[in-house]
């Protein structure tokens, strides 16, 4: 072997060595998220984005939705299902975001728990600098008739599935999105969950929350949803029946304030939603008011959920008045 040669192999090996040692550490400490051992507060959206007369999730508005996304502070998108487009990856971590990838329990074999095939796609993105964590299901715990009607059944496939993710891929937490605050049996039968994801709809006012998870476990915890939908199926405090941009940009401003005066307790939160869904309540191609979810009497201000209208932007991209609340919070 030439000098030119050995002097090549040693950069080249040098350059591997200094790629592996640039990899990003997500951990947990106490009651914190740490990401290369800095706090890490998660300012961040829920991500779905299905196009008009479609009601599958497709990637093509993704540079428009990241630049909405910087404009609007947001650090972390949170995804139902995961990402097995390296490209798209790759785009989210040039623009400087992180993600949360959700699996489901039963998805036909892909990347799913009940078939083990998730731990397939963390072997294989696991060294993807736009991870932060991975989260296993999306409120469960409202549907024991997945599980044989006992809970118990999906909290073991739950505690399973995270301690497997740990022993393949040590660098990032395990999470979950549980439907409101977790109880006893979750709590214990779920140890190796290492963030408590939960989603939140207590109104507009979720304070009492933070010392409710005070008093029951010292693991870090943020709200996987919160927010409120820009339609008002009813007149209700002070507020008109119909399209209505005010109650929502209220109601986000109320819920972000809390959130961000409790940052000892919360490690943040990905609103729900970036965009307007037309594929949830009625007509794929046109947007209706209605919809259902399960414990979602508390949704501001009209205890309805309108399903097709959470987006901090429509469908076509247009900047909600809640867009410049959540902005003022995520870009202090």
């Amino acid at each position: 072997m030439n000098r030119i040669v050995q002097i090549l192999l040693i950069v080249f090996l040098f350059s591997c060595q200094s790629n592996t040692s640039l990899q990003d550490v997500v951990k947990v400490s106490d009651r914190s998220i740490l990401l290369n051992n800095e706090p890490y507060i998660i300012k961040g959206v829920c991500y779905h984005p299905v196009p008009k007369g479609f009601e599958k999730r497709n990637f093509t508005t993704l540079s428009q939705d990241l630049k909405l996304m910087i404009e609007a502070g947001v650090n972390t998108i949170r995804v139902y299902a995961p990402i097995d487009d390296v490209t798209v990856l790759d785009q989210i971590h040039k623009a400087g975001l992180k993600l949360i990838i959700g699996f489901g329990y039963n998805q036909g074999g892909h990347f799913d728990i009940l078939s083990g095939s998730y731990l397939d796609y963390v072997k294989k993105f696991k060294t993807h600098p736009s991870i932060l964590m991975w989260e296993l299901g999306n409120e469960y715990n409202y549907h024991p008739e997945w599980f044989d009607g006992d809970l118990n059944n999906w909290y073991q496939a739950m505690n399973n599935a995270a301690q497997d993710i740990h022993l393949v891929d040590p660098n990032h937490p395990v999470t979950t999105a549980h439907g409101e605050l977790p109880d006893s049996l979750a709590l214990t039968a779920s140890s190796n969950i290492d963030v408590w994801g939960m989603n939140i709809y207590r109104w507009d006012n979720p304070d009492n929350l933070y010392e409710q998870w005070k008093t029951i476990s010292n693991k870090p915890m943020y709200l996987s949803e919160a927010g409120g939908d820009s339609y008002m199926t009813i007149a209700k405090e002070g507020y008109q029946q119909g399209l209505n941009q005010k109650a929502q940009a209220d109601a986000n401003h109320n819920i972000l304030e809390s959130i961000f005066n409790n940052l000892d307790i919360c490690s943040g939160v990905t609103m729900f939603s970036f965009t307007d869904g037309w594929w949830k309540a009625g007509n794929i191609d046109q947007q209706d008011p209605g919809g259902w979810a399960p414990n979602s009497s508390g949704v501001p201000y009209d205890g309805s959920p309108n399903e097709e209208y959470w987006g901090m932007v429509d469908i076509d991209r247009n900047k909600k008045e809640t867009f410049k609340v959540i902005k003022s919070f995520y870009t202090k």
